[in-house]
């Protein structure tokens, strides 16, 4: 940041009296910026036993595959968001949702919460930030094609828990992640 959204003078990186981290301060109009984690909502569709992915139209990671998800918009609910990166991205109409993982990646300030859903019809079909959008059974899921280490790591709990029948909330750190992919 460089200029202060309030009256447009040079900000400046400091630690404000009575805060512990550095923030963006305009001496000017005194106003102290704020910035927090991104928060990146989105859903685990399933058809009869099938999961939604869809294939990536934009940056980053154009081509590979993903759930669909996007960043929460001022004014949503978590579910709202999900809802609503599912319809963009897959044109598809989710029911039951419920809350399944959750991710912190502190290293890119990023939040990513998914749930479990259903598609209301099993309609579907590319929106504009994808290339093409599938249901895939689990043995033909693009393993080395997945976006993202969060896609990948929840696609494999839903996957394990599936047989048990049992979906708990799960909350994993970076670490977790890190271990599953080295890429990250």
């Amino acid at each position: 940041m460089k200029f202060c959204s309030q009256c447009g003078n040079p900000v400046v990186q400091r630690i404000p009296d009575g805060d512990n981290r550095p923030r963006f301060v305009c001496d000017n109009c005194q106003t102290v910026h704020y910035q927090n984690p991104r928060i990146i909502a989105g859903c685990l569709p399933v058809w009869q036993d099938r999961i939604l992915l869809c294939r990536r139209a934009i940056q980053p990671r154009r081509g590979y595959w993903t759930l669909p998800a996007g960043f929460m918009e001022n004014g949503e609910t978590m579910e709202a968001a999900a809802r609503r990166e599912t319809w963009e991205e897959a044109c598809a109409r989710v029911e039951s949702l419920q809350l399944y993982t959750l991710f912190d990646l502190p290293h890119i300030n990023q939040v990513y919460m998914f749930f479990r859903a259903e598609l209301s019809d099993g309609e579907f079909a590319a929106g504009e930030e994808s290339l093409e959008v599938q249901l895939f059974d689990e043995r033909d899921i693009p393993w080395s094609e997945l976006a993202f280490p969060t896609v990948g790591r929840t696609l494999e709990c839903f996957l394990a828990d599936r047989r048990s029948d049992l979906f708990p909330v799960r909350n994993e750190p970076i670490e977790a992640l890190r271990a599953h992919y080295k890429n990250l």
